[in-house]
Order: structure tokens, then C-alpha cells, then sequence
């Protein structure tokens, strides 16, 4: 078997001086750092992490009066993964974090270039507008803001309202196409009734002259119930996979992809005593507890961590590693939301099964 020996020690001198010369022209030897650049396996400052709702619930309620949603624009704390600090990524390719929506306040309208999911954690009743349309929002409800629309939020209730926005906002970063604008009032006007979108595009149903021109869903906000009862339909033929449980992607209805071009969403069930097989996928996984009880464990033997959960906590698992979940007491279920449709688009996403 051949070894390398190390260069004579002139020649090293000689490189160096060499590569001394060429940066003076911004040149770089790429043998010096390709072994670093194309790599056997993903390897990422995302870190595993978890975020335990009723732990950090307090502080997400003083935000409430430190700051006003209008003076703070969106009043948000993200959910900065630990091995990012800084960086305000929950991902490499997203970010994450956990609004709140006091009673009788309106979080400004605006728009961007950047895609963004709202998940209801917690209350009842408030709103979201997107491009003259105006949708109430339930615990459990997936809400969409498409690319550059105007959207806007406001509470009408008498509770405070949290969700947790999922943006593209690292990706957008990295392609430098990161545009936003402020609308002129606080509120955008409404010009279509509450439930519009959902009629016309919800159910199994496209208006006759429907016209594809974005990738992202007509549909901007999936009921929570609709999505239970699939669940719970699905299970009665108890098709129950090993990893996953049952797990349902949120789609486009008009083209059948995924309903947002850049985050992919989905919504699985454990039924009790679920004790998943090993699993582990190239896109890092952002997760949100909607019902349920149970523990995912991350990573193999005794580097594995345990990350105990509930309803509302939140949860991270990165790129390519091993996990498995499993529900104790109760059913559970869990959203989850990833940068899966950019690998797909790309050619790049993988996932692995079992010991492979």
C-alpha cells in the first residue's frame, strides 16, 4: 500500500512563496483546501436543539410589554440554533422563531422576497391578510405568505395569540436576492371575503380558468381540523410506516408539489407507543409538537441525545443525522417544515433507512 511522504521541506518553502504570489492576483490552490469543500457527508454548524415551550413561554410574554408589535414591526424571538449563534438561523437555509400578537394590536403590513409559514402554537382568533385576503387563525393551522405580498397581522380576540414563522431568510442571504418594502398604512385593504381562497382552490376543486404563475399554493391557509381528520382517515387502513408514523406533505393543489417552492411542510401522526426505526434525510428538520407526548432520540449510541417533548415545544434535527421518534402516553402528532423541495429541485436530497 502507497504512503505519502511529506514534501521535502524547500518544496513547502516553494509553495508557500508561490502561493504568496498568486493571492496578490486573488488566486487560491484549490488541492490545499478541496478536502474541505466536497466532503463524504453532510457536515453542518446546525446543531441538534430543542426548545421547551413551557420553559420559555414567560419571556415570550414580557416581549408583549417591553414593545409594541407596531414599534417592533414583527415581535418575534428566534430560535437561534446553537451552533449559529449570531446568525438568527434555526437551519443552515432557514430560520425560525416564535411571534406574538397581543389583543387589539396590528403587526404592520409588508412585504418581502422571502417565503414564510405561520404555525399556530398558541390561542385562537387572530389574523393574518395576505394580498387582500384576510384568514383567522387556529391552533394547528399552516398559513402561507407567498413571496413579495403585502401581509399584515392583527388580534381581534381577547387572548394573546403565538405562532412560529418559518422563513427562507438564510437561503434568500446566500442567492443576495433579498428585497423588502414597507406598505403605507398599517393595514392593507381587503378585497375578497374571509375563506376565499380556501373555496376556491381547498377542495379537490380549480376554478375553470386557473392559471399556474407561482409555485407557491393558492391555498394560504390549511385548517388544522382538515388536516387532523386525513390523519385520522388514513388511519383506519393502518398503513403505519416504520419511521414516520403516518406523514402527510402539505402540496400545492394546482400542480402537486410542494406548497411553497423553497420550505417543505409536513404534518405526521404516532400513534401511542410508536417507537420509530432509524432515520435520517439530507434536509434539517425543523419540528413543532401540535398533540402529544413522547421523546426523539439524535444520533447513534452513546453520543445520542434524548429530547423529551410536549405540546408546543420545538425542535431541531440537522442534515443526515440518525433519529428516531417515539410517542409514550398518547397519540401524537407533529408539524414539521424543511428546505426539502430546493435539494429536490436540485437533485440533491437523499435519505437513509434503518443502519444504511
Amino acid at each position: 500500500m502507497n504512503q505519502q511522504t511529506a514534501p521535502d521541506p524547500s518544496v513547502l518553502q516553494q509553495r508557500r512563496a508561490y502561493y504568496e504570489r498568486i493571492g496578490r492576483h486573488k488566486l487560491a490552490p484549490l488541492w490545499e483546501v478541496l478536502h474541505g469543500l466536497v466532503i463524504p457527508e453532510p457536515k453542518s454548524a446546525c446543531q441538534p436543539a430543542i426548545w421547551h415551550y413551557a420553559a420559555i413561554r414567560d419571556a415570550i410574554m414580557e416581549a408583549g410589554s417591553l414593545i409594541t408589535a407596531k414599534e417592533a414591526e414583527r415581535r418575534v424571538l428566534v430560535l437561534e440554533n446553537p451552533g449559529m449563534p449570531g446568525q438568527s438561523k434555526i437551519t443552515t437555509a432557514l430560520y425560525a422563531g416564535l411571534q406574538l400578537i397581543m389583543p387589539g394590536e396590528v403587526a404592520p403590513s409588508h412585504r418581502h422576497t422571502q417565503s414564510a409559514l405561520r404555525f399556530v402554537v398558541e390561542g385562537s382568533g387572530a389574523y393574518t391578510a395576505v394580498d387582500g385576503e384576510k384568514t383567522l387563525m387556529e391552533e394547528g393551522d399552516f398559513v402561507i405568505t407567498p413571496s413579495w405580498t403585502w401581509h399584515d397581522h392583527g388580534n381581534e380576540s381577547d387572548r394573546p395569540m403565538v405562532w412560529m414563522d418559518g422563513l427562507d431568510i438564510p437561503l434568500v442571504q446566500t442567492l443576495d436576492c433579498s428585497f423588502a418594502e414597507k406598505y403605507p398604512e398599517d393595514s392593507q385593504p381587503l378585497s375578497r371575503p374571509v375563506g376565499d381562497a380556501l373555496a376556491r382552490y381547498g377542495s379537490g376543486l380549480l376554478p375553470v380558468d386557473h392559471e399556474v404563475r407561482t409555485p407557491t399554493s393558492p391555498v394560504f391557509n390549511y385548517p388544522y381540523r382538515r388536516t387532523r381528520e386525513a390523519l385520522e382517515t388514513m388511519r383506519r387502513a393502518e398503513e403505519w410506516d416504520p419511521c414516520h408514523g403516518l406523514k402527510l406533505q402539505y402540496v400545492n393543489p394546482a400542480t402537486g408539489q410542494s406548497a411553497m417552492p423553497t420550505i417543505g411542510t409536513f404534518m405526521q401522526l404516532l400513534p401511542r407507543g410508536f417507537s420509530g426505526e432509524r432515520y435520517r434525510c439530507s434536509d434539517a428538520t425543523v419540528f413543532s409538537v401540535v398533540e402529544g407526548e413522547g421523546y426523539t432520540l439524535v444520533g447513534d449510541g452513546d453520543a445520542a441525545q434524548r429530547f423529551d417533548w410536549s405540546k408546543r415545544d420545538t425542535f431541531v434535527i440537522p442534515s443526515w443525522v440518525p433519529h428516531r421518534h417515539h410517542a409514550t402516553n398518547s397519540d401524537a402528532v407533529l408539524f414539521s417544515f424543511s428546505d426539502r423541495p430546493v435539494q429536490k429541485a436540485l437533485g440533491l436530497w437523499r435519505e437513509s433507512r434503518g443502519n444504511r
